[in-house]
């Protein structure tokens, strides 16, 4: 590269600042100007100006402008993809100023999967908040493979989700197994069964949580059946335990889901499993560049002592893994 073309390429960089990247995100995220305006607490007109200020710049158009909202031209995807890699680079070097002053403080991004989060969370944030008073904590819900794409783009930090999970650039906790139990109608013969097994579930009664949901998958591995088990779905858990209420078959739910529901009783039961290995364990991941790494691994540690009754205590390093604190999570797929 010439002088004069480096010349040229700084001024280029100079023009570009990552508040321009944020409103270019963001338009993506949302696809639609006014809601990205209000996201980013500026005017519409301003970041309009702005998005079409830095599509100058790249010599690029992003956005398609059309009535029905914003669409990602064909040009623009691979340049959204490296905005927000730069973002989560930029929030990186704020991280780790921050992990050089000694303790796990500030924002940080904590997501763990449906079907744990809501049950899990009211064990954890009153401990949580008298040990890390200085952490500005954010809660957030979803699906397995939704969750590991925001944690690899650096919109989360940590994820709570249960094994296994394959992916690479992740390194995951074990914290504590949680068993599965059968719920069932209170006049279920199956719930007479002894030894109570998984295996005992498989027939066209057996309701299973939607795809996309990785206890599903989970549930129908441990049954022995394949992914297409199943008269009936449903899309949470709780809307699971109200068609078992209402007689529509029997399913699994994890031990922190089972809690009695006053408005259910005579109508819903849960019996446990006589299968030790009826159940999930649950772990702590983040990404493995992640400067905080040390602070994470201590506040597993944590997570791992005040794991809520029902559950079992996992070690620090699961059975499988390489020597050390935490696996590295693998190459394909998704838990």
């Amino acid at each position: 590269m010439t002088g004069a073309s480096r010349r040229r390429g700084a001024a280029s960089l100079a023009g570009l600042s990552l508040r321009d990247l944020e409103y270019v995100v963001a338009v993506a995220e949302h696809r639609h100007f006014g809601r990205a305006a209000e996201a980013c607490a500026v005017s519409q007109p301003a970041l309009s100006a702005q998005i079409r200020k830095t599509e100058e710049l790249l010599g690029v158009v992003l956005f398609e402008r059309g009535r029905r909202g914003v669409t990602i031209t064909g040009q623009g995807r691979a340049l959204v993809a490296q905005a927000r890699r730069i973002l989560a680079e930029g929030h990186r070097l704020f991280t780790l100023a921050r992990s050089q002053q000694g303790g796990l403080a500030g924002p940080l991004a904590l997501a763990a999967i449906e079907t744990l989060g809501p049950y899990l969370f009211p064990h954890i944030l009153r401990p949580l908040r008298e040990r890390y008073g200085a952490l500005d904590l954010s809660l957030h819900e979803g699906r397995t493979a939704r969750l590991l794409e925001l944690l690899a783009e650096g919109e989360l930090d940590l994820v709570l989700l249960s094994l296994p999970v394959h992916r690479t650039g992740l390194t995951a906790a074990p914290l504590f197994f949680e068993p599965f139990l059968f719920l069932h109608a209170p006049d279920e013969p199956l719930a007479r069964r002894r030894p109570l097994a998984l295996a005992d579930l498989a027939s066209e009664r057996f309701l299973l949580l939607e795809e996309g949901h990785c206890l599903r998958g989970q549930a129908l591995a441990l049954c022995g059946l394949s992914h297409g088990t199943g008269r009936r779905h449903a899309a949470s858990l709780e809307t699971l335990r109200h068609m078992v209420a209402v007689g529509a078959g029997y399913s699994v739910i994890p031990a922190l889901a089972a809690s009695p529901d006053p408005r259910l009783e005579g109508l819903v039961r849960c019996t446990p499993f006589d299968d030790p290995t009826a159940g999930r364990e649950i772990a702590l991941l983040w990404r493995s560049s992640d400067p905080r790494e040390p602070e994470f691994t201590a506040f597993a540690d944590f997570l791992r002592d005040i794991a809520p009754p029902g559950t079992r205590r996992l070690d620090r390093r699961h059975p499988d893994a390489t020597p050390g604190v935490a696996d590295q999570v693998g190459d394909t797929g998704g838990g």
